[in-house]
């Protein structure tokens, strides 16, 4: 039976983690990308997805939405796996880089699993703030600390981190979200400091900071529809983003092309924050 944070990676025989080039074979670049069934997650993966990738999909129980990514990424000409497992779990992001690893060698790292907790500060529970804390902060810190040999020995190891504007935006007409805030924050902190660190290995990490994004049809909503409506008038581009906008930078700071972008936290929002 499966321990309590244990991830359970779902495998396929006969896996060729190698593509050929010219008349070389070269190393596909494994990327692993966490809340992957769904959303931003979802939307990650089938951007970075061609036949120079093999991808990770991770989910925390969402079996049939991450089955469909990792079909997918492989109609894209990628080799995906899908995992399993509560990041709030701590054993469970080093099993995840090890699924990773066993792909061919972590190159890229995107953490992106978590959950918004909207409950005013004179309601949040010190359980409710760990909760937030461990699974967006700690989930991080651990994925980028199990990953640290892998990410070196790349060459060209990229970190990114999904943060959110509930970091950022603290107004009397945008919904506070107090224990996702101070997590948040707390990811972008250690961004910066992870970029100091790494860069002399040549790792780049950054964070891109998703403002209102559009669910998928079913998920669920931190921000009530008619809310969210009255919020698209104070956007500057007058629309909610798309997934797919968040993971155009996300694919654009894994590339090559951004090899001198590192520390970064960047908005991707339609200008909620100026």
């Amino acid at each position: 039976m499966r321990q309590r944070g244990e991830a359970v990676t779902r495998r396929h025989a006969h896996l060729d983690f190698r593509q050929r080039e010219g008349d070389e074979m070269t190393k596909r670049r494994v990327i692993l990308v966490t809340g992957a069934a769904s959303g931003i997650g979802a939307a990650t993966c089938r951007a970075m997805a061609g036949p120079d990738s093999a991808i990770l999909v991770h989910t925390r129980r969402n079996r049939e939405g991450a089955e469909s990514v990792a079909a997918a990424v492989r109609a894209a000409g990628g080799i995906a796996e899908v995992a399993y497992g509560d990041l709030a779990e701590p054993a469970t992001a080093a099993t995840l880089i090890e699924a990773a690893n066993a792909l061919g060698g972590l190159d890229v790292l995107v953490s992106n699993a978590g959950f918004a907790d909207r409950t005013p500060v004179a309601g949040l529970t010190d359980a409710a703030l760990r909760a937030s804390t461990e699974a967006i902060l700690g989930a991080f810190f651990r994925l980028a600390q199990a990953a640290l040999p892998a990410l070196k020995a790349s060459g060209a190891g990229r970190v990114i981190a999904v943060s959110s504007f509930v970091a950022h935006t603290f107004r009397t007409d945008v919904t506070t979200f107090p224990a996702s805030a101070a997590a948040k924050a707390g990811v972008e902190a250690l961004v910066r400091v992870l970029a100091v660190e790494l860069g002399p290995d040549g790792v780049t990490v950054n964070a891109v900071v998703p403002g209102f994004i559009r669910k998928d049809s079913g998920a669920h909503r931190a921000i009530d529809p008619s809310v969210l409506a009255s919020q698209t008038a104070r956007i500057p581009l007058r629309r909610i983003g798309l997934p797919e906008d968040v993971a155009a930078v996300i694919a654009f700071l894994a590339s090559a092309q951004a090899g001198y972008v590192t520390g970064q936290a960047i908005h991707v929002d339609g200008g909620l924050v100026i």
